[in-house]
């Protein structure tokens, strides 16, 4: 089966016998073209149903209003909260957003990169992969002029605009609220301290373990990808430890309720003998028995956030971007998970 040919400003100006600079201006309403033109150009690009190249007119005006946007994965509620708070802002400025996702894949994350530049983007907004390491292809984007606009997972050698929550804080309050329910071996599913945030995560967690004179041994930290299958195998790992932790702070909601499984399936009560705190306020925390206590990270303002950093951004091109940062309190939300003592 062969593809059909697409219709050219060529093919239409050969249908009305003018020249291809005369469709492009009536297309383009412009001013000089009568109104007889304009609808006979419109009425024929109708009927050879022709579409407009977007990349070559973004090429030639050196805007496209397209915004290319980078997330680890589209199935989490805080991420797919934040596409829908920057489309819902940057939508009413004329722009639209193109969304990739990186599977948590640097190989990806590289692609994803290269597709956008290719589509003329007038800025990326992107959250890093977990395997990410190498800035090269970031700076890459900030070589070509192009602003980038870091959420969630960044870092700071980029020197570039980031948004996101007090990660060390956060880890700082769920110890706190773990201590006042009388935990006193708190064990810490992470994710991978070469990403700046869960580094964070394990540096608050680390700094207030010591603060309050609890054990801070190597076989209560461990790093992982925080899937559910992660929250799966590390617990396990945790309850076959001689001397078992009474609470587990697990660094995201789909690995804690991974952990959650393993604890029911053992018979182990949950908060009684071993308490549980997760990360991101996924829809399902509330709905799960029992209810699983986590940090809401404020997603819906982060979006906000992020987009308006990039309108702040497009109206100065040209001026080297430093390293600002926008942090926002995180809320700890208790329930039934981590809750001893009602």
């Amino acid at each position: 089966m062969t593809n059909k040919k697409k219709t050219t400003i060529k093919d239409i100006a050969n249908v009305l016998n003018i020249s291809p600079a005369a469709v492009s201006k009536a297309l383009h309403d412009d001013s000089r073209i009568s109104d007889k033109t304009k609808e006979a150009v419109k009425e024929v690009a109708k009927k050879l149903n022709y579409q407009p190249n977007h990349l070559a007119s973004a090429l030639r005006r050196g805007k496209s209003n397209l915004v290319g946007l980078i997330v680890p994965r589209t199935n989490s509620n805080f991420f797919s909260s934040v596409i829908q708070n920057i489309e819902e802002v940057l939508n009413k400025k004329g722009y639209n957003i193109i969304i990739t996702q990186s599977n948590e894949s640097f190989k990806k994350e590289c692609s994803n990169i290269d597709t956008l530049l290719f589509t003329q983007v007038d800025g990326i907004i992107a959250s890093m992969a977990n395997e990410t390491i190498s800035l090269d292809y970031y700076e890459k984007i900030k070589s070509k002029g192009i602003p980038l606009i870091l959420f969630d997972r960044g870092e700071n050698d980029l020197n570039v605009d980031y948004i996101g929550i007090n990660d060390y804080d956060s880890s700082h309050m769920i110890v706190e609220h773990l201590v006042e329910q009388g935990c006193k071996r708190i064990a810490h599913i992470g994710g991978y301290r070469h990403t700046r945030i869960f580094n964070n995560r394990i540096r608050g967690y680390m700094d207030a373990i010591a603060k309050h004179n609890l054990p801070l041994e190597d076989e209560l930290l461990i790093e992982s990808s925080l899937t559910i299958e992660d929250g799966r195998k590390k617990m396990k790992q945790l309850l076959e430890l001689k001397n078992r932790p009474d609470a587990v702070y697990v660094a995201a909601d789909y690995a804690a309720l991974g952990a959650l499984q393993v604890l029911e399936e053992e018979h182990i009560k949950v908060p009684e003998d071993i308490a549980l705190v997760g990360f991101g306020n996924e829809p399902f925390t509330a709905l799960v028995n029992p209810s699983i206590t986590t940090v809401n990270q404020h997603s819906d303002e982060i979006g906000k956030q992020v987009a308006l950093t990039f309108l702040e951004r497009v109206k100065t091109p040209g001026k080297k971007q430093t390293l600002n940062k926008i942090i926002l309190g995180a809320e700890l939300i208790v329930r039934d998970s981590s809750n001893k003592k009602g």
